[in-house]
């Protein structure tokens, strides 16, 4: 029979198709069950978990509160690898005791009968060797107790508060039983935090002659770029593709068809003479040049992400060696891919039918070869236009080789295509997030990601990319780019930016969702230095909130979000807590973020907040602390704020510990 004695279902973490849930290491994970059982006697759950090298711990589930039957319990796992766990659900004979003990003796009846059953369960327990040597003299003083007990002394027995923490260690259990052993992949840190940084390698450096062509920027001077990118607390760099780049129907700026002579063209239309998937660009450098470059990011703290796009162009090697691998058309000619309304004549996507071995195993040579080198993320480019079966082969056979190799995929497609990728190997997975803008929305998605999906799906909250300039960021202004930074830095604890975010780069070419003057066409050239030195730059706001991410551990989390109200529909409000248990300070840490979502003015509104979540009784003060300004305010449930788009649009707030 599938119920149990004690029935146990529903058990969470899950993923709805079946693959294994996953965490990382630190994360803070919420194992759950439904469990119950006849009549009004009590139940406990247990999780039993295994870790990696076999070591077995066991944790005590409490329940929900809320009539749902669920059982809850939060458990952070530090040890990469794979995991398993079961439930184990069992008759609590202790506490169906207390609680009948205590109702019996408010009402006067059965005294006699409560003590002598007591006193029993009492004695049996006591007898237990594995129970500390203390606890067993507690509990034969309490047997003494109830000998003759009247009303009072068995209620003051039956709701001993040291007695009931004796019995939560260790239960006296019967009617046992117990779920499926159920497996968990807990991977690296980095899988599921960190901040992203996105450029252009040959931008860095690049000088124009007098010519009016461009000498492109080489991995050695984007070195040079690397303390800027550190120095604002980013702890992932992310490379657009840095291969050869075809010379058939190179794109020209702003994407057309016409190519002036030195136009650089798309680093996606990968594949020229010079080599393919495995080759560096020989204006950008050596292999040499691209390992110094890796090492000098990581002296900096910076991990290197490469861009894995699986796609070629004409002049790519695999078209004239591996036909087959491409799509031909009725004329004879290879089908070039496309986005309708957009074409990329550069670039002839992948057929992945024709001859599946061949290129499952090149493409994994290409994969192993960056990793070879020291790469170990890679941001995946358009994920969803190949066969799912493919990723989840590929990655799983990556991560056999090195489990420490983070994919993250780039998938703006349906909610059931971007799960599957998730469900299917995907640490990481791009997200709405970028077109989410007003507070219905955002509250909405984050719920979402951090509730319904974060057991398998990790959101990376790219603020924007190369190839996205919302219209948000387009007409907002200044103000809209700091709003977005600060919600995506707090909201998730992955977040990233595209070069040129701090110095505001909001033209649009016409029609479209993207920068003019595309920098996937040409290079671009930016005065870091001087735009801060004018005041212009929003790197000390990014230098700031990733200070703010790197001091406060409940940034770290994903699922622990709160949303709560405010009286203004262009005011969002939310809190992230986690518990002391969990901070490694021995302190609670709790934040709560208001954002007025309304670049264009000042919005004056009371804010409600649900304060019990970091454990304030509603009406109690406390004092907090903006992280942005440095002010201090008291606040309780209910407060008034003031929040100006041009001058102060964000309020990221520390609840202060209290005396």
């Amino acid at each position: 029979m599938k119920a149990g004695r004690i029935p146990l279902f529903s058990p969470t973490p899950h993923v709805p198709q079946g693959y294994p849930p996953k965490a990382f290491a630190g994360e803070v994970v919420p194992f759950g069950v439904v469990s119950f059982r006849e009549g009004h006697d009590r139940i406990g759950v247990h999780v039993r978990l295994t870790d990696p090298s076999g070591g077995e711990s066991l944790h005590r589930l409490t329940a929900r509160q809320d009539g749902t039957d669920r059982w809850i319990a939060d458990i952070a796992l530090d040890v990469e690898g794979s995991w398993r766990y079961r439930f184990e659900g069992f008759a609590d004979d202790f506490a169906t005791w207390a609680h009948a003990a205590s109702v019996k003796a408010e009402a006067g009846v059965d005294i006699a009968v409560m003590s002598a059953l007591g006193a029993t369960l009492l004695t049996s327990a006591a007898a237990e060797k594995d129970r500390p040597a203390a606890e067993r003299t507690r509990l034969r003083a309490a047997v003494k107790r109830l000998k003759g007990a009247d009303a009072g002394e068995l209620t003051a027995v039956s709701t001993d508060p040291a007695l009931a923490a004796a019995f939560a260690d260790r239960p006296m259990a019967s009617l046992g039983s117990v779920t499926d052993w159920l497996e968990l992949t807990v991977e690296r840190a980095r899988a599921g935090v960190g901040s992203w940084y996105e450029f252009f390698p040959r931008s860095e450096g690049a000088v124009r002659r007098k010519d009016g062509t461009v000498k492109s920027g080489t991995f050695r001077s984007a070195i040079k770029r690397l303390p800027g990118v550190a120095g604002m607390g980013f702890d992932v760099l992310y490379l657009v593709p840095v291969h050869p780049i075809g010379e058939t129907n190179r794109k020209g700026r702003n994407n057309t068809l016409t190519t002036e002579p030195g136009d650089p063209g798309s680093p996606y239309a990968i594949g020229s003479p010079d080599g393919g998937h495995d080759a560096l660009h020989p204006e950008l450098g050596t292999e040499k040049d691209f390992t110094a470059l890796l090492r000098a990011a990581q002296k900096q703290g910076l991990e290197v992400a490469l861009d894995l796009a699986l796609q070629a162009s004409p002049d790519h090697p695999w078209v004239a060696e591996h036909p087959e691998w491409f799509t031909t058309l009725p004329d004879g000619t290879i089908a070039y891919a496309e986005n309708p309304p957009k074409k990329y004549q550069d670039i002839y996507p992948l057929n992945f039918d024709n001859d599946p071995e061949g290129i499952y195993a090149e493409m994994l040579r290409v994969v192993m070869h960056w990793v070879g080198l020291g790469v170990r993320i890679f941001r995946v480019d358009n994920p969803h236009t190949k066969p799912l079966q493919f990723w989840e082969w590929l990655i799983a056979q990556v991560n056999a080789k090195d489990p420490g190799v983070v994919f993250l995929a780039e998938a703006f497609t349906r909610p059931a295509v971007m799960r599957a990728l998730a469900a299917v190997g995907f640490q990481q997975s791009y997200s709405y997030f970028t077109w989410r803008n007003t507070k219905a929305e955002l509250e909405e998605f984050l719920t979402s990601v951090s509730q319904e999906t974060s057991d398998y799906m990790r959101p990376n909250l790219f603020v924007n990319t190369h190839d996205i300039l919302t219209e948000y960021l387009q007409y907002g202004g200044r103000a809209a780019y700091r709003i977005r930074a600060c919600i995506a830095a707090t909201a998730a604890p992955t977040w990233g930016v595209y070069a040129g975010y701090e110095l505001i780069e909001n033209v649009a070419r016409p029609g479209s969702e993207e920068n003019i003057d595309n920098e996937k066409y040409e290079f671009k050239f930016r005065d870091w230095d001087g735009a801060e030195q004018r005041g212009e730059s929003l790197a000390p706001l990014l230098r700031r909130l990733n200070a703010i991410r790197a001091e406060h551990p409940a940034l770290g989390q994903l699922r622990n979000i709160s949303f709560h109200w405010s009286d203004d529909d262009a005011v969002l409000v939310y809190s992230k807590h986690l518990d002391a248990a969990f901070t490694g300070t021995g302190h609670d840490d709790t934040l709560i973020v208001v954002a007025n979502l309304d670049p264009h003015s000042v919005r004056e509104t009371t804010v409600h907040l649900d304060t019990r979540i970091w454990g304030v009784q509603p009406g109690d003060g406390f004092e907090v602390e903006d992280l942005l300004t440095g002010a201090v305010w008291s606040w309780n449930d209910h407060n008034y704020v003031r929040l100006d788009a041009f001058a102060e649009p964000v309020h990221i707030l520390r609840v202060k510990e209290r005396s």
